[in-house]
């Protein structure tokens, strides 16, 4: 029994003394959110400044697609292994480590002698930023009253909603008014802000190095390759073509088959970095669903408008940022306000989950009837329907994904909330990408077909003209069938919430 009793020790770290709530943790909380937000912000501004970037530093449009794919991966493995070290080093030392090694690696980013060096920099910025999310999660689990922790919840949830809106409008803002190096370095006031917060405000734990004694250096060495693998198989895959390249299919198979392992190895691991006991719970199980299917759908919502208005009409990032800010600005105050309604106990969330996904669906089948005639204009009365959709999309899925957990599970809550969350981004682009060269393709060759047996359409067509006009036609297509797809994802996440949660009920303090 003695020699047992270690390994359950660690296995379930004992609950952390709780700091009295006040001020402090309030500024504490909000220092964790921003340095979150801008580690967000950071893959967005830079994923859309790339040409920009690739101009400054002279690298090529496939040197850039590797810089975004190995932060991304990097990234990812940050937020599933980011808790288990969390809890080893304290969340105060751990958080600022991160937040100083993230504005540090920005700070050099611009001054990377060659592309290697970039590289290298952009994977330990990926695993940086990787490792703030889960810390918000936690704060927000560990520190806040039962009756305000929805409120908590809903500053993570603005890292979904907020954060990804703001890329291009900042991309747009560094790019043509300041110099594309402060699309590495914006991230350097916000983060010195952060670190002061959270330095004065975040209670010290002691260190826990004992946990080192179990650590589950196998779950590592089969986890981090499986991730890694995935995520770049999945970022480089429509352009190297998929399965016709070996590359790939190495990337996935391996990554497959790695992660198999790695989640056998989880299941027997006295001290696991995923408790995969924990998906036996219906509500954690269906939020993780249906938290990648929210993301794929918020991806698209976002990437469509902007990709037909730039291919069309030939919108730049700061003509396309109205549209971006118009749904990312009332997020703080719609996010509170369906925080508050979810804190309701007599309100049912499944069903505001279900409202939320339908405003989404009807966003999306409204969007199927647009034109090579729309601009940024016809825009503006579908983003409406996002500015409350998103936040009652996600609130619920948070609400249901923490109230089945306790304070010990909280590290392995925050490990399967951020890597999913993490990996439906990947998913997302993977998706939205193949779909979207799939369709121009199909529309591009039916359009051709029927033009080739018709008249001539005029002698005073140019030829110019008659392939501009066609390339009109298919991104127009292409973006109504990536519509249609959303809705019907849409509906059938909404198909899910009768039959897989239960109801949860918001938390309380005892009496």
């Amino acid at each position: 029994m003695n020699a047992v009793a270690p390994s359950i020790d660690l296995a379930k770290p004992a609950a952390p003394p709780v700091a009295a709530f006040g001020l402090q943790i309030v500024i504490g909380l909000v220092g964790v959110l921003l340095a979150v937000l801008v580690s967000g912000l950071n893959e967005g501004v830079t994923r859309t400044a790339m040409a920009d970037i690739r101009g400054g530093m002279f690298i090529s449009a496939d040197e850039a697609s590797w810089l975004i794919a190995c932060y991304s991966a990097t990234s990812v493995v940050a937020m599933a292994f980011a808790p288990w070290f969390a809890v080893t080093f304290s969340l105060r030392r751990f958080t600022l480590t991160a937040i100083g090694a993230f504005v540090v690696l920005g700070l050099l980013c611009p001054w990377a002698p060659n592309y290697q060096s970039l590289l290298l920099l952009r994977i330990l910025q990926g695993l940086a930023a990787g490792s703030l999310p889960p810390m918000l999660m936690t704060v927000a689990l560990r520190f806040l009253p039962p009756n305000i922790k929805l409120y908590g919840l809903a500053g993570y949830a603005l890292t979904a909603t907020f954060g990804p809106s703001l890329g291009t409008p900042l991309a747009a803002l560094w790019t043509d008014s300041f110099g594309w190096q402060w699309t590495f370095w914006q991230i350097i006031p916000p983060c010195l802000v952060a670190m002061l917060a959270v330095a004065h405000c975040i209670p010290q734990d002691p260190l826990r190095l004992e946990r080192f004694k179990g650590f589950n250096w196998r779950g590592v060495l089969l986890g981090v390759p499986a991730i890694v693998a995935l995520v770049i198989g999945l970022l480089q895959g429509n352009r190297l073509d998929w399965f016709e390249s070996s590359l790939i299919c190495w990337l996935l198979g391996g990554g497959l088959a790695l992660l198999a392992l790695f989640m056998v190895n989880e299941w027997f691991a006295p001290v696991p970095f995923f408790k995969l006991q924990l998906l036996s719970r219906r509500n954690l199980s269906h939020a993780l669903l249906t938290l990648c299917g929210v993301l794929i759908l918020l991806t698209a919502v976002a990437v469509i408008p902007s990709g037909y208005l730039a291919q069309v009409h030939g919108y730049r990032p700061a003509q396309t940022a109205p549209l971006m800010l118009m749904v990312a600005l009332p997020q703080l105050i719609a996010l509170p306000l369906v925080a508050a309604l979810c804190n309701v106990r007599w309100v049912e969330c499944r069903w505001v989950l279900a409202f939320g996904l339908g405003l989404l669906a009807l966003y999306c089948a409204a969007a199927t009837q647009m034109t090579s005639e729309w601009i940024r204009d016809n825009f503006y009365a579908l983003q409406l329907l996002q500015i409350f959709a998103q936040p009652m999309a996600v609130m619920p899925l948070l609400m249901g994904a923490t109230g089945s957990v306790v304070p010990q599970e909280g590290p392995f809550a925050s490990s399967w909330f951020n890597t999913i969350r993490g990996l439906a981004a990947v998913i997302a682009t993977a998706v939205i990408e193949a779909l979207t060269t799939a369709r121009q393709h199909f529309h591009s060759n039916t359009l051709v077909d029927r033009l080739g047996n018709s008249p001539l359409v005029g002698n005073d067509d140019s030829i110019a003209s008659l392939a501009h006009r066609l390339h009109e036609q298919v991104v127009v297509l292409t973006s109504a069938d990536l519509y249609y797809c959303a809705g019907w994802l849409a509906v059938a996440l909404m198909l899910l919430i009768p039959v897989l949660p239960t109801r949860v009920y918001p938390p309380r303090s005892p009496t």
